[in-house]
């Protein structure tokens, strides 16, 4: 199997510590290269203490369900012979309590919009069956325990 490497990266700099009142902004880089800003959420950790144009736990969670799910539908939605021109995802996840009681991100709603070319695009139970196949095989979705939810 593969493996997967993030680095997060932060420092405390000049804020004291003790009493919580310390940035939570960091670094999050991966291994091909790319890095992005991080913070905690404004929701979890008031401004200025977090870093409001940064990505968070959480959203960052829902874009890997969004992104895994949008991956493994473009390579079935080909495989069956249709063409998609583009997707777009405007996924939104909800913070609750889970089964043991603890806050989680118990739900994603994925929302894509799809624009299909060509003669060929899915009827509706089609494209239901696309959704629920790719919900099956992405690897983000099968690591995640609370409920996915695909608006058609």
């Amino acid at each position: 199997m593969s493996a997967h490497v993030a680095t997060i990266s932060w420092k405390r700099g000049e804020q004291a510590f003790a009493d919580g009142k310390y940035s939570r902004a960091h670094l999050i880089s991966f291994d091909g290269g790319v890095s992005i800003a991080g913070s905690s959420s404004p929701s979890v950790v008031k401004l200025p203490l977090s870093k409001e144009d940064a990505a968070d736990p959480e959203e960052l969670l829902i874009a890997a369900l969004s992104s895994c799910h949008m991956l493994t539908f473009l390579d079935l939605a080909r495989r069956a012979g249709f063409v998609i021109d583009s997707y777009d995802d405007t996924a939104e996840g909800k913070m609750g309590k889970n089964a043991k009681g603890a806050i989680a991100v118990t739900r994603v709603v994925l929302k894509p919009k799809i624009v299909w070319i060509g003669e060929k695009t899915p009827t509706a139970e089609e494209l239901h069956d696309l959704h629920h196949r790719s919900h099956e095989l992405c690897f983000i979705a099968n690591s995640f325990a609370g409920e996915v939810v695909v608006e058609e």
